[in-house]
C-alpha cells in the first residue's frame, strides 16, 4: 500500500511541479538567467501575502510528514501547483519565450527533478522526496543556470567574434555609453546630433549586454557607418571590461552613478568601479560633472585621457546646457553658442553629455545648435501627451531611479494644469538597502504634488504608503497596472493630469 501511495503521490507532485517549473522558468528568464534570482524571487513571493505563507507552510509540512505518511504529500502538490498566488504560469506582461537557452535550462532542471523523484521511489520514500523536489525547484533552476552558463558563453562567442571582425572591417568611431541611468536617452540624443553630419548607428532599444551588443553590430552596423553608438550595461564588475575587450570605444560616456541595481552591486563604490571599466580603452571620457561621484572620478580619468565635463548646472563646465525658462542655453568652453527651445521630459545633463561627444567628433557650433533643436524625449521616458478624454498623460514607465522619479514629479508640478493631479506607481526596485527609504521619500514628495497616489502591487506598498502619509494626497492601492488605468479612466476628466511613474513586469509581487 505504501508503494502504491508513493507512486501516486510522486506522480501528483511531478504534475503539480510542471506549473511551478513554468512559473519559475519565466522568472529566471526575466532576470536574465542570473543564478540566485529564482530563489530570491521565490522568497519574495511566498511571503508576499498571507495565503502564500499558508501555502508554503503547508507544502513544507506535507513534504516532511510524507516521509512517514505518503498521502500527506498531496498537500505539497496542492500548495506548489496553486501557488504562489499572484504569480501566473502564462504571464500577463512577460510570457515565457522558448529560446534555445530557456529550452536547455528547462530540460536540464526537469531531468534533475524527475531523477531525484525516481531515486526517492526506489528508496521507498518517493512521496516525501518528490514533494521536496518540487518545493526546491527555484534552487534547482539556479543551480542549473550555473551548470549551463559556460556552455552558453561558448555558444555566444561565435557571434561576438563575428561582431568583433565586423567592427574591425568597418572601423567606425565607437562611442560607448554607460551609467546607472540616462544611457538610452543620451544614446538617442547623440544619434540625433550626429546623423546630419555622420552616418551614425546606435545599438537598438536596450541591447546593452554581450549578446545584445553583438547582435546590434552583426545586424545593424552597415558598411558605410562612421560612428557606432554602443550602450553598455552591467550587473557587476567585469561585464563592461568584457564588452570593451571586443568593442573598444574611442569615446566613453558616463551619465550617472546611482542606486539602480544596488542589490546586485552591493555598494555605489562597486557600481562606480564597474561602470568605469568603459574608460579603460578610451582616448576621451565624457562625464556628467553634476554627479558627485563622477566629478571626483574625473580627476583620475584626466591623468591619462582627454576629459570632457558636461553639466546642466554650471556654465564653467566644458559643455553646459542651462535652463533659461522656455529655452536652453548651450555653452561650450565658457561661451554661449546658441539657444534651443526647452523640451519637457528631457534631462539636460544627458543632452550635455551628447553634445560633449559631438564636440569631440568635430561638429561645428552651428551644427550642434541646429541638431540640438531636434532632440525629443525617448519613448516611455517622461513623454507628455493627451488622451482622447482630454487627460494629460506623463509617461515615465521606463524610469526606475530616484533622480528620474524626482524629475518626473517636478515635471508634473510644472505642466499639470489646474485640474486633478494623479501619480500611478509601483515604486522603484533593485535599490538594495536604500529601496525602502527611496520609495518612502518619493511617495512623500508625490503626496505633496499630487491629489491622489495610486500604489500598484505589493513590492513597495508599505514604503509608499508610509511616505504618502507625509503629504495630503489620498492613497489608493490596486493589484495591477491595468487596475490603475481603469481607476484613472473612471475618475479623471479633461484638464486633469496623470503621471505613470515606472512599471515592472508581473514576475514581481
Amino acid at each position: 500500500m505504501k508503494t502504491a501511495a508513493d507512486i501516486l503521490v510522486t506522480l501528483l507532485c511531478l504534475g503539480a511541479g510542471v506549473f511551478a517549473w513554468l512559473r519559475w522558468l519565466r522568472v529566471i528568464q526575466r532576470e536574465h538567467y542570473l543564478a540566485g534570482s529564482t530563489t530570491r524571487f521565490a522568497w519574495r513571493w511566498w511571503r508576499s501575502r498571507w495565503i502564500n505563507v499558508v501555502l508554503i507552510l503547508a507544502g513544507i509540512v506535507g513534504a516532511a510528514v510524507a516521509w512517514w505518511t505518503p498521502w500527506i504529500g498531496i498537500a505539497t502538490a496542492i500548495a506548489v501547483g496553486s501557488g504562489p498566488v499572484g504569480l501566473s504560469v502564462k504571464g500577463r506582461t512577460s510570457p515565457l519565450n522558448w529560446t534555445r537557452r530557456a529550452t536547455t535550462l528547462a530540460l536540464l532542471s526537469a531531468g534533475v527533478t524527475v531523477l531525484v523523484a525516481g531515486v526517492g521511489l526506489l528508496c521507498g520514500v518517493g512521496a516525501s522526496v518528490s514533494a521536496l523536489a518540487i518545493l526546491l525547484l527555484p534552487l534547482t533552476l539556479d543551480a542549473c543556470c550555473v551548470i549551463v552558463a559556460p556552455f552558453e558563453e561558448r555558444a555566444a562567442q561565435g557571434f561576438v567574434t563575428q561582431a568583433s571582425e565586423r567592427l574591425h572591417r568597418v572601423r567606425p568611431v565607437v562611442v560607448g555609453i554607460t551609467g546607472s541611468y540616462g544611457k538610452t536617452s543620451t544614446k538617442n540624443h547623440l544619434a540625433t546630433l550626429l546623423n546630419g553630419r555622420f552616418h551614425a548607428v546606435a545599438s537598438p532599444r536596450s541591447y546593452n549586454n554581450r549578446a545584445g551588443l553583438a547582435r546590434a553590430v552583426n545586424e545593424q552596423l552597415s558598411d558605410h557607418a562612421d560612428v557606432f553608438i554602443a550602450e553598455m550595461g552591467t550587473y557587476g564588475p567585469g561585464e563592461i571590461r568584457d564588452l570593451v575587450g571586443w568593442c573598444p570605444p574611442t569615446i566613453a560616456v558616463m551619465t550617472a552613478i546611482g542606486p539602480v541595481h544596488l542589490e546586485r552591486f552591493g555598494s555605489l563604490e562597486v557600481t562606480l568601479a564597474a561602470k568605469s571599466e568603459i574608460t579603460e580603452a578610451a582616448e576621451t571620457v565624457v562625464i556628467n560633472d553634476d554627479d558627485k561621484r563622477l566629478k571626483n572620478a574625473g580627476a583620475g580619468f584626466a591623468q591619462t585621457k582627454r576629459l570632457v565635463r558636461a553639466s546642466a548646472e554650471r556654465s564653467d563646465a566644458d559643455v553646459a546646457v542651462l535652463d533659461e525658462g522656455e529655452q536652453w542655453s548651450i555653452v561650450i568652453d565658457g561661451t554661449m553658442i546658441g539657444t534651443v527651445p526647452s523640451v519637457a521630459g528631457v534631462q539636460r545633463s544627458n543632452v550635455a553629455c551628447a553634445i560633449g561627444v559631438a564636440v569631440v567628433l568635430g561638429l561645428s557650433h552651428e551644427e550642434i545648435v541646429t541638431h540640438a533643436a531636434q532632440i525629443r524625449p525617448v519613448e516611455n521616458r517622461l513623454t507628455v501627451g493627451t488622451a482622447a478624454s482630454g487627460v494629460q498623460v506623463i509617461d515615465d514607465t521606463f524610469n526606475a531611479n530616484p533622480a528620474g522619479a524626482k524629475a518626473a514629479l517636478e515635471l508634473l508640478e510644472r505642466t499639470g494644469s489646474d485640474g486633478r493631479r494623479v501619480v500611478v506607481t509601483p515604486g522603484m526596485i533593485e535599490l538594495g538597502s536604500e529601496q525602502f527609504s527611496a520609495n518612502q521619500e518619493f511617495a512623500a514628495h508625490a503626496a505633496k504634488v499630487a491629489n491622489d497616489l495610486i500604489i500598484v502591487g505589493r513590492t513597495n506598498a508599505r514604503a509608499l504608503a508610509e511616505g504618502a502619509h507625509q503629504g495630503t494626497a489620498s492613497v489608493v492601492s490596486v493589484a495591477t497596472r491595468s487596475d490603475a488605468v481603469e481607476w484613472v479612466r473612471a475618475h479623471l476628466k479633461a484638464r486633469d493630469t496623470v503621471l505613470y511613474e515606472n512599471d515592472f513586469p508581473d514576475h514581481y509581487p
